[in-house]
């Protein structure tokens, strides 16, 4: 595991990094915290949930909008 984070872009770390101290974020949130393009981000979450580093879940009210969240089964 420790390998795979080393192997991160710099973007994804900084990612993991903002969602470690929010524990929860939608999209928006991310973009201002981070300062990355939407694409840019979009890949970075793309990775993270592809190492099962976070977890993505749908809001009942608006399915178009997404939660970010720091996996609890990998205690980062």
């Amino acid at each position: 595991m420790e390998t795979e984070l080393i192997r991160l872009t710099p973007s994804a770390k900084l990612v993991l990094r903002v969602l470690r101290e929010l524990r929860i974020s939608d999209s928006l949130t991310l973009l201002n915290e981070t300062g990355l393009s939407r694409r840019s981000l979009m890949y970075s979450v793309k990775q993270l949930k592809n190492l099962g580093l976070v977890n993505v879940q749908v809001c009942l009210k608006d399915s178009r909008k997404r939660y970010y969240c720091i996996s609890l089964a990998n205690d980062i």
